[in-house]
């Protein structure tokens, strides 16, 4: 029965945000009729429209984050309680980031030209992401989250050129040389 106090309410946030995104007109899944366990072309029509991409990483950073700052801000919390708000967070982040507002932004500001946001899919499995980085960082120690999180920006920075650092730092303050370095110049 106490599994149903956090499961129930965490799944009612994903099932509400992803319906939220579905009335924004988000496509459900990829417009490509197939559905992948993982897309590693950025530059696909299929990045984000599938189960899991090169920004999923940053999805679980989100986590570790959530996790560090919400047991700073709440440490007399449950942890259940604690992965409930990080949820939420993420549940906005989803809907505000799938937003025309914000596609539009990464567009004009990133190296993300034909981004045309997530699938409903992607979206879900990106909350699913972050619940698995709080849940790795509830459980390891603090040094192996640190490492973790470094590590998965950085496997991100090698593979594709991007992760959340950068990602939130283009979005809100674009810098020319870092969008040429993106795009291989």
């Amino acid at each position: 029965m106490r599994a149903l106090t956090w499961l129930l309410p965490g799944l009612l946030l994903i099932l509400g945000g992803a319906a939220v995104e579905y009335a924004m007109g988000r496509e459900p899944w990829c417009r490509c009729g197939v559905i992948r366990l993982w897309q590693g072309a950025v530059n696909s029509p299929e990045n984000s429209q599938q189960i899991a991409d090169w920004y999923t990483p940053s999805h679980i950073v989100h986590g570790l984050l959530f996790h560090a700052a919400l047991a700073f801000a709440l440490p007399r919390q449950p942890v259940r309680v604690r992965a409930l708000i990080a949820l939420a967070v993420e549940v906005a982040w989803e809907v505000v980031e799938n937003s025309s507002w914000v596609i539009e932004r990464y567009r004009a500001a990133t190296i993300a030209l034909d981004y045309d946001g997530d699938s409903i899919l992607n979206s879900v499995c990106d909350m699913l992401a972050m619940l698995l980085g709080f849940w790795l960082a509830a459980r390891l120690p603090v040094w192996l989250s640190v490492l973790l999180g470094i590590g998965l920006e950085l496997l991100a920075l090698a593979a594709i050129r991007d992760n959340l650092t950068l990602n939130v730092l283009m979005l809100l303050y674009p810098i020319q040389a870092v969008r040429d370095w993106q795009a291989g110049g």
